[in-house]
């Protein structure tokens, strides 16, 4: 690969006319930027969407790579993308999907119904490791009627079934390639996989070959900047152009007062919680669950972990959807009350447990917080600290722990509540009739009911120690332009972004 040129000598030969060596101006050749570096604070595990539940991995591919039948825009809806159109049936079970022609895999090979039927039968297959699994179970068969027709049929109406497919976990992979993914993704998207630097960097060029609205930009490198300083120090000497969601809200000032920059505060679906064990003791009695809850002093920690970044959340649900309901009164903070609901499970002297954080500052900021607020009720944490690989093997996967803070930036996920399995080791029959109806419903005002009943529930049995809602902090340079301002979905989508004259 030739030695990447220098921008200062890019701009000197841009400002030759190469046929009377008149020069150009300086913008001309700011303007001809065709790349864009982008920072990030983790890496993930692997680059396959389909197979890990790692928001990372989203934010460097979906959308770039790997693309769905439908897609979640930036504004939350839901529109065409594999999928030019799509019937429903009366009953809501059956969907009929027109497919896009002339669409091909980034190997050349082309797309079409089979590999439709590939990717959501290997979703919701016995031997499926889909992070969504549990989505695509309402689905009783997917057939092609001919190389660009889909139907798929569904045991019961899904009334988020649309938005479902225009997530990560629904992208459409070739059984030619599914299992090496993990390494070298091969997608329909307008971008292509380029490189890998393990612990550095991922690089993605121009789908040249792109069936849809090609990419302004031509090439796109994904930078891992794990520390916060490093992150500053990146973006100032302009090593970086932006963060999609910056890693350290302190900052923010400094940017905003520099006019090189852009600083975007928009939302995200990150519900962060003081996830909790419920199947172990003590945190297996209600008491001591609500007697955590009435110990966090929710603004103090998103004051001193996000420096006042955040919106304070009493349930599992995004403050900007109009089905939330506010329910922090639920559980405001009030030690007294912490220690006589302890004194009543049988804990008056408290108890001690340990806190395993993951890297995000977000935790490792709020937990020595919260491990602050709990002492004063007697309850003695031990923070562990881990790598995100490490936490998603033994929270995630092994559910090993005692007490974690994480943020779910999953959208509309009250329902993994209702999963078996999963790793808050919640079990109630109720909210699990619940949610099956709520998956049952099309009708837009009913389903809200129904979510609003759910979010009661669960803040009811405090099932976990709702936090606030994560704020997407983006920063990046002010010429830069078509990155989302907020994250409905887990995405960092580069098929609007360029540089401005």
């Amino acid at each position: 690969m030739a030695t990447t040129l220098t921008r200062s000598l890019k701009a000197i030969l841009a400002a030759v006319a190469i046929g009377g060596g008149i020069l150009a101006g300086a913008s001309s050749a700011e303007a001809a930027r065709a790349d864009v570096v982008l920072g990030v604070r983790l890496e993930p595990p692997h680059l396959d969407p389909t197979a890990g539940a790692a928001a990372a991995i989203d934010e460097v591919v979906f959308i770039n790579l790997f693309e769905g039948l439908t897609q979640v825009d930036r504004d939350g809806t839901v529109k065409p993308a594999l999928a030019e159109s799509w019937e429903i049936s009366d009953d809501g079970k059956v969907y009929t999907f027109k497919l896009h022609k002339g669409v091909k895999f980034h190997d050349g090979t082309d797309f079409d119904a089979q590999d439709v039927v590939f990717s959501l039968d290997r979703a919701r297959g016995e031997d499926s490791v889909n992070a969504q699994k549990a989505k695509f179970e309402v689905i009783e068969n997917v057939e092609a009627v001919d190389p660009l027709t889909v139907r798929i049929t569904l045991k019961r109406p899904a009334g988020d079934f649309l938005f479902t497919l225009g997530t990560g976990d629904a992208v459409i992979v070739a059984p030619e390639t599914a299992e090496t993914n993990k390494s070298q993704p091969v997608g329909t998207g307008p971008f292509r996989f380029s490189r890998w630097a393990k612990g550095d960097s991922i690089d993605l060029v121009k789908n040249p070959e792109y069936w849809g609205e090609p990419a302004r930009l031509q090439k796109a490198t994904i930078k891992i900047i794990g520390d916060a300083a490093a992150a500053l120090a990146a973006l100032m000497a302009g090593d970086v152009d932006g963060f999609p969601i910056y890693p350290a809200p302190e900052n923010l000032p400094q940017f905003e007062a520099d006019p090189r920059f852009s600083v975007v505060i928009g939302s995200t679906e990150g519900e962060t919680i003081l996830a909790t064990n419920n199947a172990r003791k003590p945190f297996d009695d209600l008491r001591v669950r609500r007697a955590i809850a009435y110990a966090i002093d929710r603004r103090a920690i998103i004051d001193g972990a996000m420096f006042g970044f955040g919106t304070p959340i009493g349930s599992h649900f995004a403050p900007h959807h109009p089905a939330y309901v506010d329910l922090t009164g639920l559980s405001p903070h009030d030690p007294q009350r912490a220690k006589e609901l302890l004194a009543e499970a049988g804990y008056p002297n408290g108890f001690k447990a340990t806190l395993k954080l993951p890297p995000p500052s977000y935790a490792r900021r709020g937990g020595e917080i919260l491990v602050s607020d709990l002492k004063k009720v007697g309850i003695e944490l031990e923070i562990i600290p881990l790598e995100w690989a490490q936490w998603l093997e033994q929270v995630f996967r092994g559910k090993d722990y005692d007490l974690t803070i994480v943020s779910h930036t999953e959208a509309l996920d009250i329902d993994i509540y209702a999963r078996d399995g999963y790793y808050f080791n919640y079990d109630n029959p109720e909210f699990d009739a619940l949610i099956g109806e709520l998956n049952a419903t099309t009708d837009t005002v009913k389903r809200y009911e129904l979510m609003r009943q759910a979010q009661k529930m669960i803040a009811d049995d405090a099932v976990n120690g709702f936090l606030f809602q994560l704020a997407k902090t983006g920063v990046w340079n002010s010429k830069l332009k078509g990155l989302w301002e907020n994250a409905p979905v887990q995405a960092n989508d580069l098929t609007e972004v360029y540089w401005e004259e």
